[in-house]
């Protein structure tokens, strides 16, 4: 299929060949740094774009052109010249702003778009942000949850589980291809080493510019590429520990080869980390979380590798492959009790951390991940043309998980873990033209799911005895229906410079999706007939259904001036309630005489249509952006017809015609005194169900808690330090069931010599004693179990980190 895609590719490559003259040059500022994507135009038809260094270069036929280059609404003066036949000719511009660079981000257009002219909420993580905070010891999940304003602080374990943005789902992507799936699985953030990372976008609020399940943002990391001309390399090496026992130690190292020529550049990198145990600030051992797996003895390899090979000045074509596996390398974890009579209501005191962990299915992550990249600048028309295709491969396995079943001898406790495979294939095609006045971008999109899940079955009498450490596969059900699914989409989105400071947008997306859920059997009842409990059993029909989703946007853009805009837009989101969940579930009788489980009921795919939840969203928006002082704010309001909820006892996905609304403010400011650093983040929000026609606090297991980050930092030739203090405040809803918040300090420190970096870390300074909002929230998700004790989990107390680094 590459090979197909890859020769009509080639051939546009062709188109501007019969120009044997080239024009080269450098795009830069006043300050003489270069400037990334200016777009260069001779004599208003051939067109290009400066890359990463400011370069470009274009081929045009024999004449005399006026040239300039633009960006962000200035030029540069307008330049005269003639070229011969097979002549070259080097030719630089220099464009006055006046101001800082502005920054460019993909996330907001899906073309390369100055952040000023984008009418929505955009952050933008940078390497030196990302590396500060990893190097000093901060996950991932942590670490957005601190830098973007409108998202939760996440678990500190394997899942980014209920951690949300604007109290909304939130889409994950590795450059651009999506990380979320038909399942509602949460770890798209055990998906990355920071190590591998150049920088994060975020866009704010509802959309669906990629398609489903971004009603309250989307996060796109964008992985590192070559950086520098020739050979280079960088190593890292570092270790993370509370200094409490002897296993609270978690190392890392990490290696990257790079090279870089005119033509063709790439990137290859390994990362590694292996962690020990975690401990709270009492100094007592954090329990495992076997509901959503966790990260203590946890061993992670990360291997990357890109390569960009440019054709010509016109046409570029990139490669990236990812192996990601994540997964349990230890022995010690939850022990359960004698028999598992922890398990029981009432005998939670039994629970502690134990050695002698051993199970057939390893907890974890597997993925693989390749992506085909084509851009081409100035061809068909005028058109820039950006098209991906990407395959991705995942399989997930949970930490074994008792539960009640009744067999021959009465009720009996077993063990089980799931495991869950994706399969997903899926091009995107986007066409941008630009006029003297007008922008269009208009494209399509393709995407091919499945997913199987299968749950494992562990022999009963070694895991009674070993109190739930000892899980030896004896059988291997069916956990949910199978399931395929097919999305088609177009779209078409259009800019209009009304005057100079105005812009008004507008845009559509149609999506038609087509699931397929195949015949299955109750997961119960499999367990059952495994067991040996019966002999047959009905099967919960399955099916094919399609449906069809409109969303729309609308904004309009106003430049104050070159360093402030302000914004009013309307946006539209969609999220399909996880069908996994929802389909499959069924009420059975037994007949014994027959050994034979007939179904009496069922959600069935025939007689209950899964649609997708819309969200609308307003928003106004004001950012300022004068180097120093850095400035954004916004007010949002969303709302949605339909809520998505899940049973408490049999966990079913539920879609209730409850409307939610949530109203907020999403805001940050940075001051810059020379050396000194100022600044803060925080996320206002009020989120409501409304019930028998009645606005009610939204239950505390989906609505997001109001937070503030502040933070300081002093740089000093080769030193430099930031101090971070995160407060989230309490939560309560209309239950007056409440989530209790807690604040935490962190210091960083960096030197810097011509030998490497070294950073050095402290989590949680203070050494605070705090549940973390995933507990809290666990506690009650699973409280059918009235074992509130084997859901505790403490947030990690006082955390030591060194790190050294060096680049080649």
């Amino acid at each position: 299929m590459k090979k197909r895609l890859l020769l009509p590719l080639l051939g546009l490559g062709t188109l501007s060949l019969g120009y044997a003259q080239k024009i080269q040059g450098y795009i830069k500022n006043g300050e003489g740094k270069p400037i990334t994507g200016a777009t260069i135009t001779f004599a208003n038809e051939n067109k290009t774009k400066s890359d990463e260094n400011g370069f470009y270069s274009i081929f045009i036929k024999p004449g005399t052109y006026q040239g300039k280059a633009s960006y962000l609404g200035r030029s540069s003066d307008l330049t005269v010249f003639s070229i011969q036949s097979d002549e070259f000719k080097q030719l630089d511009f220099q464009i006055n702003e006046g101001h800082q660079l502005d920054e460019v981000v993909v996330v907001a257009n899906r073309r390369p778009t100055s952040i000023s002219d984008v009418a929505g909420t955009v952050w933008l993580v940078n390497s030196e942000q990302i590396q500060q905070q990893a190097k000093s010891g901060v996950p991932i999940k942590e670490m957005l949850g601190l830098l973007i304003p409108g998202m939760d602080v996440g678990p500190q374990g394997r899942t980014n589980y209920g951690q949300n943005m604007r109290g909304r789902s939130m889409l994950v992507m590795i450059d651009g291809v999506s990380l979320n799936s038909l399942r509602g699985i949460s770890r798209q953030l055990d998906a990355i080493d920071p190590f591998n990372i150049e920088r994060i976008e975020v866009l704010s609020g509802a959309n669906s510019i990629y398609g489903g399940n971004a009603t309250g943002g989307i996060i796109n990391i964008i992985t590192k590429k070559a950086s520098k001309n020739g050979w280079g390399a960088s190593t890292e090496a570092g270790v993370r520990s509370g200094l409490r026992h002897s296993g609270d130690a978690d190392w890392r190292i990490a290696q990257s080869v790079q090279a870089k020529g005119e033509k063709i550049d790439g990137r290859l990198a390994f990362a590694y980390q292996q962690n020990g145990a975690t401990y709270g600030a009492d100094n007592k051992q954090i329990f495992t979380d076997i509901s959503q797996t966790d990260l203590q003895y946890n061993r992670s390899m990360d291997l990357q590798g890109t390569l960009n090979y440019r054709i010509n000045p016109q046409h570029k074509i990139s490669i990236f492959g990812q192996y990601y596996d994540s997964k349990f390398n230890g022995d010690r974890s939850l022990f359960l009790g004698d028999s598992i009579k922890a398990f029981t209501p009432g005998n939670g005191h039994l629970l502690e951390m134990r050695d002698g962990f051993k199970s057939s299915v390893d907890p974890g992550t597997k993925r693989w991940m390749g992506t085909l990249n084509y851009t081409g600048n100035n061809i068909l028309g005028g058109q820039d043309l950006y098209l991906q295709v990407a395959s991705r491969a995942e399989k997930i396995d949970f930490y074994p998980f008792p539960n009640n079943i009744t067999l021959h001898q009465g009720k009996t406790i077993y063990t089980s873990s799931s495991r869950q495979n994706t399969d997903y294939t899926g091009m995107k095609l986007l066409l941008s033209k630009e006029f003297d006045h007008l922008s269009l971008s208009y494209g399509a999109d393709l995407d091919f799911e499945k997913f199987k899940a299968t749950q494992s079955i562990y022999d009963i009498p070694k895991a009674l005895a070993s109190g739930g450490l000892v899980n030896e596969q004896i059988y291997a059900v069916g956990r949910y229906p199978t399931i395929k699914s097919r999305s088609l989409a177009g779209y078409i989105q259009a800019e209009y410079q009304v005057i100079d400071p105005l812009k008004l947008s507008a845009g559509i997306r149609y999506q038609n999706s087509a699931i397929d859920v195949a015949d299955f059997i109750g997961n119960t009842q499999q367990a059952l007939l495994a067991f040996g409990m019966g002999k047959t059993a009905d099967q919960i029909p399955g099916g094919k259904s399609n449906y069809g989703m409109t969303t729309v946007n609308a904004s309009a853009l106003y430049k104050i001036n070159a360093q402030q805009q302000t914004w009013l837009s309307y946006s539209e989101g969609v999220a399909l309630a996880d069908p996994a969940k929802y389909f499959g579930y069924g009420t059975y009788k037994y007949d014994a005489t027959a050994a034979h489980y007939a179904l009496q009921s069922s959600v069935n795919i025939a007689e209950a249509k899964l649609q997708g939840v819309k969200t609308n969203q307003f928003e106004l928006g004001y950012r300022l952006n004068q180097g120093d002082l850095k400035v954004q704010l916004s007010g949002f309001v969303s709302q949605s017809n339909k809520s998505v909820e899940s049973d408490r006892s049999t966990y079913q996905i539920l879609v209730k015609d409850n409307p939610i609304r949530n109203i907020g403010i999403e805001a940050q400011i940075d001051y810059k005194i020379k050396s000194i650093l100022l600044g803060a983040n925080t996320l206002v929000i009020s989120s409501k169900n409304k019930i028998n026609g009645e606005w009610l606090k939204q239950d505390i297991n989906y609505a997001s808690s109001n937070k503030i980050n502040v933070y300081a930092g002093y740089s000093y030739r080769e030193w430099s330090t930031r101090l971070q203090m995160l407060q989230i405040l309490d939560l309560k809803d209309a239950d007056h069931k409440k989530l209790k918040g807690y604040n935490a300090v962190d210091w960083f420190v960096t030197y810097t010599t011509k030998y490497g970096r070294f950073n050095a870390g402290v989590q949680n300074l203070l050494n605070t004693k705090y549940q973390s909002i995933w507990s809290q929230r666990a506690q009650l998700l699973y409280a059918s179990y009235n074992v509130p004790e084997m859901f505790y989990y403490q947030g990690r107390g006082r955390t030591f980190t060194v790190n050294y680094s060096i680049d080649f």
